[in-house]
Order: structure tokens, then sequence, then C-alpha cells
């Protein structure tokens, strides 16, 4: 198993183990260069197996900075797959499956490891896609909505010192035009990060509307800013798996997200893997 201890020491570089992550990945995987990441969310999962040629996959815990997942439905693994074309030109794609969430307690760095290693991988693209509450009644569960900008209420940011990081692009708008030509029905709208682990109340779910949001959830925000960060162009994609808390008179619960992303699986992994094809 990796010890992943240094991200907790202050003293030590972030970058410096993502890059050790990445050189691990290169002699584990066999893939000396990946082109795009994907970090696969609840409900997103099947997207990997319709990628392409599955090259390898590999326990996430054994590569340096990386640990098991805690929650429930989140794979601990992590594959490089072989998207498309013959082996002078096809591009290979890191599938992340791994994530750390800011609500488990693990510190910030964890939560942004998995974005880091792939750009020091190579990646220049990153697909970071969720599962969430949605504001909009019209958008019933199972509804894939792109992300077109983000509000953060976590207090927390990736970036460490004075380092500052231009977000006015954060979620590309080219990427967001290739999902469109893709399946030009679907919508878009302002993810708002709330920190968790609990869901949130209708009060807060009432203020992030006012603020100009339309999604809520508890990951993605500082996932994308680490990306932009890093050089990486972002593409966000949620899955509405409920309507969020005061939209709807049900109660809110995990097993119900699971069972929208169950259900809508098959549709939204098609979706995102004809998408990765295009990018």
């Amino acid at each position: 198993m990796a010890d992943d201890a240094r991200l907790d020491d202050l003293t030590a570089d972030p970058m410096q183990i993502a890059a050790e992550a990445a050189t691990a990945l290169a002699e584990l995987t066999g893939v000396e260069r990946h082109d795009i990441a994907l970090v696969l969310g609840s409900g997103w999962g099947g997207a990997a197996d319709l990628l392409g040629e599955t090259v390898a996959e590999i326990p996430a815990h054994e590569v340096p900075g990386f640990a098991k997942p805690a929650v429930v439905g989140h794979v601990g693994t992590i594959r490089s797959i072989k998207i498309a074309g013959d082996s002078e030109t096809a591009k290979h794609a890191l599938v992340l499956g791994s994530r750390t969430h800011l609500y488990e307690g693990k510190g910030v760095r964890r939560v942004v490891h998995g974005v880091r290693t792939a750009a020091a991988a190579g990646c220049s693209t990153v697909v970071l896609t969720n599962g969430c509450g949605g504001l909009n009644p019209n958008w019933t569960p199972g509804t894939p909505v792109l992300i077109n900008d983000h509000i953060n209420l976590t207090t927390v940011s990736p970036l460490e010192g004075a380092t500052f990081v231009d977000l006015t692009d954060l979620y590309s708008q080219r990427l967001r035009d290739v999902a469109h030509q893709v399946d030009p029905s679907l919508d878009e709208g302002v993810y708002v990060q709330f920190r968790g682990p609990h869901y949130e109340t209708p009060a807060e779910v009432k203020m992030a509307g006012v603020l100009g949001g339309s999604l809520v959830g508890m990951s993605t925000t500082i996932e994308a800013i680490a990306a932009r960060h890093a050089g990486m162009e972002v593409l966000g994609i949620s899955l509405v798996t409920n309507l969020a808390a005061g939209i709807s008179a049900d109660k809110l619960s995990h097993e119900e997200v699971l069972e929208a992303g169950r259900a809508a699986g098959p549709r939204i992994s098609k979706l995102l893997a004809e998408i990765v094809t295009y990018i």
C-alpha cells in the first residue's frame, strides 16, 4: 500500500508527490503518457467500459498519495484506457475511480491529488462528473447537466500561498460546445459545492438559488480549481439524482442517489463516452 502521509506534511511539496504518482502510474500501466482524465462520480462509472480498450486497471491505493474510497458507489481503482485510433495516434484516458471528498477530513491536498497526478501524467483535459441535487423542477432524476460555472461554499481552496489563478472560463466553453454537438438538448447550470457530508437544508438550497446556483453537491469545485492551476481544460457534468431539499417534499437519502445513478447509468455513460471521443 502506498504511503500518502507526506500529503499531511505542509512542508512537503504536493506537486512533487503528484509527479511521483504519475511516474508510478506509467510503470504500473505501461503507458508513458495519458491525454485526458475522467473523475467518475455517482452514476457515471459505466462510462469507463465504453471508452475503449482497458490497458491496465490498478488499485488506487497502490499509487503514492491515493487511498481507498470512503463512499459507497465509488470505485477504488485507476484505469488506463486506449480510446481510439491506431497504435501511433490513439489517445489514452486515465479514469480516476477513487475520489476523496473534503468531508472525509483528509485535507484539501488529498481531494485534488488525483487531478494533479493526471496533469503530471500528461493530461491536458479533465472531465469532472458528479451526482447532485437540482434546483430546477424540470430536471427530473437522471438528467445530465453541463456545469458552466460554480460557487465554492466550502471556505477552502487547493491553492497555497500567493497563487493567483484566473477562473473566468474555468468550465471550458469549447468543451461545452463539443458536448452540445453530441447532445443539443443538454442544459447548463451553476454548481454550488457545500462541504457536507450532511445534505443541504431547504434554506441553504434557497440561498444557493439566490446566489445564482442551480445544482448543489459536495465535490468538483476544488478539483476544478486545481485542474485549472495545473493548466488543464475542464469539462464538468452533473447528474441530477434528486431535487434538492425544499424543491421536493421527498426526504433525501444516499440510497436515492445511488438508485438514480443506476437507472440513468447506461444512458449517461454512452453520452459521456461519445463526448470524450470528440474531445
